[in-house]
């Protein structure tokens, strides 16, 4: 997410409904499960991502080991890998006491809390080592949970209700993004405020956000199994588990591979969001480095831009509506790329915080504009019903790779060149991927997919 991993769906034309029926569809208990889902999904990424390099940089972890970190994101990256494990696979009794979709969340979710538990004891600047293993665990755990969301969403909502559910997952899943980075920011300095050690109130913030989990875990015991996963669990409780896991896993990725510019397309997939994960990996730690606090960085670059994010997901919608997909695609690239300029401008003008709420709008607004365009050509990727989850989250891993393993040299870069000549270097990695949309575009590969909606 890892922006969320989300999806969208190529949808037909139907009747315009009134606006009445517009905001009754967001009222509906399946789109009110999904939305509380979609705020425990997002909850966990900032805890081993943004806060805790946060955390790291105020305990004085040098900048080429924060930039390191990026590779505890791997567990987005791989999830593709036991996907059909989670879609296959029955856990001991929580899936006979909650159902084949509710088990998993269930289970996933405890294991989320005392994972964010272990992390919350760890200490970075006495033990990088154990922060990096919490982190792993944190980012593991919450990977598997959104493999369930995603396939409890699909499978639970009606068709008529799909683009309500995306919506509120999406929505929710920034707040809880939201939550875990400024909230999460406010309460340690709450907890610091009462005299406590800088170190132990790190460790209840933690702790409060592990406690944030159970959100997502009533969602979980309150709502009712998909019947869809009912009728899979009749139909395949003859086969044995390795069938299971084997049909799915197989199916979903012979199929990509053998499609027309196969290679070119997942190079694309994995290169087109490089450019704001590379200059999102130092984010934290360039606006600590300016003289900025940590309010500062809670209300300007979390409050302020959730609300620029939010802002730019609707332009975003409105230029995959009112152009084709390569368009629009070359209309998010661009833009994305060249809002990490705003981020050199603040670095010579420096701590002054209406500089920095503009530069965050710049860069918020634009990466949302992308991520939409992109999310919308990720799901058009996606066109076998039968093998949409394993997909999905091998596109989705896939476009982790950039965030994960290409971007843990930022440290580096930005320690050898300074924070102004960083970002225009954030800018120019954007290029390979501008090649291969060009690339692609050229062989027809944009109308191969048919026409887009989102």
């Amino acid at each position: 997410m890892t922006v969320p991993d989300a999806t969208s769906s190529a949808v037909t034309a139907t009747p315009v409904p009134s606006w009445r029926e517009s905001l009754a569809v967001y009222l509906q208990p399946r789109v009110l499960i999904v939305l509380f889902l979609g705020f425990s999904s997002g909850l966990p990424l900032a805890l081993s991502g943004s806060t805790l390099l946060v955390w790291m940089r105020e305990a004085g972890v040098d900048l080429k080991t924060i930039g390191l970190f990026a590779l505890v994101g791997t567990p987005y990256t791989l999830k593709f890998l036991w996907a059909p494990l989670v879609d296959a696979l029955h856990v001991p009794l929580f899936t006979r006491a909650f159902g084949r979709r509710r088990g998993w969340l269930v289970f996933s979710q405890l294991l989320l809390i005392v994972a964010i538990l272990l992390l919350a004891m760890t200490d970075p600047a006495r033990s990088p080592f154990y922060v990096a293993l919490g982190a792993l665990l944190v980012a593991t755990t919450s990977s598997t949970q959104d493999i369930v969301v995603d396939a409890f969403r699909v499978e639970s909502l009606p068709e008529s209700e799909q683009a309500a559910g995306m919506a509120a997952y999406v929505a929710a899943y920034r707040i809880g993004m939201l939550v875990s980075t400024a909230g999460a920011l406010f309460i340690v300095s709450g907890f610091e405020s009462t005299g406590i050690t800088r170190t132990s109130a790190w460790m209840w913030g933690y702790v409060v956000m592990a406690a944030m989990v159970l959100i997502g875990t009533i969602t979980a015991l309150v709502a009712t199994e998909p019947e869809q996963s009912v009728r899979a669990e009749a139909a395949t409780q003859e086969e044995t588990a390795f069938t299971r896991v084997l049909r799915a896993a197989i199916g979903a990725f012979s199929e990509f591979l053998t499609r027309k510019d196969a290679a070119a397309a997942l190079a694309f997939v994995v290169l087109f969001k490089f450019t704001d994960a590379f200059s999102g990996t130092m984010t934290a730690p360039f606006v600590i480095d300016l003289g900025f606090t940590r309010n500062d960085y809670a209300a300007i670059v979390k409050g302020v831009g959730l609300a620029a994010t939010l802002t730019g997901g609707f332009a975003g919608g409105f230029v995959a509506r009112r152009y084709s997909l390569a368009t629009s695609l070359w209309i998010g690239g661009v833009v994305q790329a060249l809002a990490n300029l705003s981020f050199s401008w603040l670095a010579v003008v420096g701590t002054n915080q209406w500089a920095l709420a503009l530069a965050i709008c710049a860069e918020n607004f634009t990466s949302a504009v992308g991520t939409v365009i992109f999310v919308a050509y990720l799901s058009a990727l996606c066109q076998n019903p039968l093998h949409t989850a394993t997909q999905y989250a091998l596109l989705t891993a896939l476009a982790a790779v950039g965030r994960t393993y290409l971007s843990s040299s930022a440290g580096y870069v930005a320690e050898t060149t300074g924070w102004p000549l960083f970002f225009v270097i954030c800018v120019l990695v954007a290029i390979p991927s501008l090649m291969l949309l060009a690339y692609l575009q050229k062989r027809g590969h944009f109308e191969a997919l048919g026409p887009v909606r989102v």
